[in-house]
């Protein structure tokens, strides 16, 4: 048995969940994917997955084989690849995590354009905006917008994004216009957060930075919920500013505190820590790099 090729075809089965599936990918009979299968937990001597009628599950150890397995066939693509990428086409499948709001509108137009270029690159995107396990679900790069990475992240910065504090015209006609981050105390803020507990939102000035504690009138961990919400004069809320601007650029909503300017968000590229870096994922991220530089540059010009 070809050792490579059963952990090849034991991730393909766990991806798709399927034997007939990976089968008819193949060509092959379901029962020469499924002797295949046997062949390679009997050589283990563990069962990887149990299988039914209408599911497939994995085992805990066919959990812990498949992590394995992901990084084993990563490094075997990376050492035959790097003979020949910077000689040739890159070629392969990459797995992208991807923010929800910011992956549609600022990075969609980037990805379709480096799918026209790059024909023999296949980009499996995930849009979501919870944080991403990428050694366990086998992504090869994850776009992640934050002020607060985590220990032992492996990153390369993209870009910023700039937050602005903003409210609807209806809100602000009914509550006094805040001129201070500390006059934010006395207003209802729309926060985005997954729990509906107090709020520190700090801010950056000429004379000092300051920090004010807001108490949550709406709590979300989507912000075009909250911006949403404001429209509808709810309260004060603070997007990033790709999110702010079709808002503001209608007029359903306005800046305010417009001289004082939180820290900006950091846009990053989120490797798996125990992988080499495929040269085709290396391209994207430089070009991923460039495009939003590009995009930064002409928003900052209109």
């Amino acid at each position: 048995m070809d050792k490579l090729n059963a952990m090849q075809l034991f991730v393909r089965i766990a991806e798709t969940g399927s034997f007939t599936a990976v089968a008819d990918q193949l060509d092959v009979a379901r029962s020469v994917v499924t002797r295949q299968i046997s062949a390679l937990e009997k050589q283990l001597g563990i069962k990887l997955m149990t299988r039914s009628t209408r599911s497939l599950t994995l085992t805990t150890a066919g959990s812990a084989y498949l992590e394995k397995c992901r990084v084993i066939l990563n490094m075997v693509d990376a050492a035959e690849s790097s003979l020949l990428e910077e000689k040739t086409e890159p070629r392969g499948r990459i797995r992208l995590g991807l923010p929800l709001s910011f992956g549609l509108q600022r990075l969609m137009p980037a990805l379709l354009e480096f799918a026209q270029a790059h024909a023999h690159i296949e980009l499996v995107m995930d849009f979501s905006d919870r944080r991403s396990k990428l050694i366990e679900e086998g992504i090869d790069l994850s776009i992640r917008i934050t002020s607060r990475l985590e220990p032992g992240d492996i990153v390369r910065k993209l870009g910023e994004s700039r937050l602005l504090t903003v409210a609807s015209p209806k809100y602000l006609a009914e509550h006094s216009h805040p001129k201070h981050p500390r006059d934010l105390a006395h207003h209802a803020c729309l926060v985005y957060s997954q729990d509906f507990q107090s709020t520190t939102w700090r801010y950056r000035a000429k004379e000092g930075d300051a920090n004010v504690t807001v108490r949550p009138r709406l709590a979300a961990n989507n912000g075009e919920a909250l911006l949403q919400a404001a429209t509808q004069g709810l309260g004060i809320t603070r997007p990033p500013d790709f999110m702010a601007q079709p808002y503001l650029e209608s007029g359903s909503v306005v800046a305010v505190l417009p001289k004082f300017e939180p820290e900006p968000l950091g846009i990053y590229a989120v490797l798996p820590s125990n992988r080499y870096i495929p040269h085709r994922v290396s391209v994207l991220i430089d070009f991923l790099a460039h495009a939003l530089r590009e995009t930064e540059s002409r928003v900052r010009s209109k």
